[in-house]
């Protein structure tokens, strides 16, 4: 009978510890069933538990062996309508319609929808929304030992800013902004409202000089490139060309989304992150 006290003690202190076990389960990535898988490329959707207890759904995109991964964040309002079974309602954005021609140039993507399909206008550089960048950064890695990149397009220029400004130190190779927003509109928010001078990763700067969107001038590429002084290694990538689609001149299925030199500018781009990879 001596001995029972001491058991006891033993038992409560096991069960004591199966709430924390239970927490640190709760906050794994759910794998989804993959929901492409095409000539050595795959996808596969995650449920991503972020560090304020929410969940994000994102999209994993990656060929065989990835030579690094690219965290896409979209422009617009930032909602994909990414559905569990990997239908896209919202897939026209330049860096969603074009995943496979990243992989096809060796590198994983990784894009992620909002939270309840909110709207991002407005939230992206705050730090609130760097806080969800670096648990995209953390995922990123836990994928494998490639370089990680942020790139962001348009009002997402705004949160690759925000995520990078914030990064752990060392835990990106690069940035790359591709027509960002640097003229306040109904936003109400640019990338200079990011702190872009904190960024001391490369930068990459891209610009279509036959960009009309009225929020994101190419003429302002240089004034963007300059604002990030913490970082020593800025460059500026003038493109031109594309069609339009679409009469907003902001839309994606414009120049200001590349449509129709979508190759071009994913060869100029690769080639930058190719000596940073």
């Amino acid at each position: 009978m001596r001995h029972v006290p001491q058991l006891m003690i033993v038992m409560l202190s096991c069960l004591a510890l199966l709430p924390v076990v239970a927490r640190a389960h709760d906050r794994s990535p759910q794998d989804m069933p993959a929901v492409s898988t095409d000539k050595g490329r795959s996808e596969r959707i995650f449920s991503l538990p972020l560090s304020d207890g929410a969940q994000l759904r994102v999209l994993f995109a990656t060929p065989a062996r990835p030579r690094g991964v690219i965290i896409m964040l979209p422009g617009g309002a930032g909602d994909l309508g990414l559905e569990a079974d990997g239908r896209i309602r919202h897939g026209d954005n330049f860096v969603v319609r074009t995943r496979g021609l990243w992989n096809q140039r060796g590198y994983a993507v990784l894009i992620p929808d909002t939270h309840e399909h909110a709207s991002l206008r407005g939230q992206r550089s705050s730090p609130a929304y760097a806080r969800i960048v670096a648990d995209l950064i953390a995922f990123a890695h836990q994928q494998g030992s490639q370089a990680v990149f942020v790139l962001g397009t348009s009002q997402g220029s705004i949160a690759a800013v925000n995520g990078a400004a914030h990064a752990p130190a060392g835990s990106i190779a690069g940035v790359v902004l591709t027509e960002s927003v640097s003229v306040m509109g109904g936003s109400r928010e640019t990338v200079v409202s990011a702190d872009p001078q904190n960024i001391h990763a490369p930068v990459l700067v891209v610009a279509n000089r036959n960009d009309r969107c009225n929020v994101a001038p190419p003429q302002a590429a240089r004034q963007i490139a300059d604002a990030m002084t913490a970082s020593r290694d800025i460059h500026v990538l003038m493109v031109a060309g594309g069609t339009t689609r679409l009469k907003k001149a902001c839309g994606s299925l414009t120049p200001h989304g590349y449509y129709g030199i979508e190759a071009q500018v994913i060869d100029a781009i690769s080639q930058w992150l190719d000596t940073h990879a």
